[in-house]
């Protein structure tokens, strides 16, 4: 299952780099940051701040400070690849301020989320070490684990719905035409296949976990 799970997310990745650089030749009449700028503008918000970061499809919005954070090649360049993304994140900000309840629960889980991240590869290094030794340590670590695998599936409808709110937006924006609507729509589809696999993923190495620890019982 993890081997098939790594084969389709390798497939995905690869075919989302690939649209993404086939849509970036595509040019539209908005940046990313002016899709942002707008997209809030017709929504009425006018308390987060736009900025760039490095790096590519390293897009977000962050709740904390209220910002949408564009990574170099969307934040400036005008293509529909670019316009894509920002309203994806932009949905996100339009969530934060509706009091989206997916989001509000995947934001209450980060620092418990965090600290497991941190924790969860030693606890069950150790877990399987002295599995005689100290039987539960395992099962403590299957449990961090688990809250992982929880969040993986509580991003889904988060990102599902900040997809859905960008389309829904750019259909009316005056941005694309119907022969640029169906590449944004393309390109958000492709980048929530990765978010399933990443779920799936975790899923399948959580009953990897409980499969090893019930077997060395």
């Amino acid at each position: 299952m993890i081997i098939v799970v790594m084969v389709l997310s390798l497939l995905v990745q690869t075919t989302l780099n690939s649209r993404f650089k086939k849509y970036s030749r595509i040019p539209i009449s908005a940046s990313g940051a002016e899709v942002s700028a707008k997209m809030m503008e017709d929504n009425g918000i006018s308390d987060v701040r736009i900025g760039s970061v490095n790096g590519q499809l390293t897009d977000h919005y962050n709740p904390a400070d209220k910002t949408i954070n564009l990574s170099d090649s969307v934040f400036a360049q005008r293509n529909i690849a670019a316009a894509a993304v920002a309203a994806h994140e932009t949905g996100h900000c339009l969530q934060h301020a509706q009091g989206y309840g997916p989001l509000k629960l995947r934001s209450a889980m980060v620092p418990v989320v965090s600290f497991a991240n941190n924790t969860v590869q030693w606890v069950l290094l150790a877990g399987v070490l002295f599995i005689n030794i100290f039987p539960n340590l395992i099962w403590i670590g299957i449990g961090l684990f688990a809250l992982t695998t929880i969040f993986s599936f509580v991003t889904l409808p988060v990102e599902i719905d900040a997809s859905r709110r960008a389309i829904a937006w750019l259909e009316n924006s005056g941005l694309t035409t119907y022969e640029t609507l169906p590449l944004a729509k393309d390109a958000l589809k492709w980048a929530a296949y990765t978010y399933v696999i990443a779920a799936l993923g975790s899923l399948a190495t959580l009953f990897y976990y409980i499969g090893v620890a019930s077997n060395r019982r």
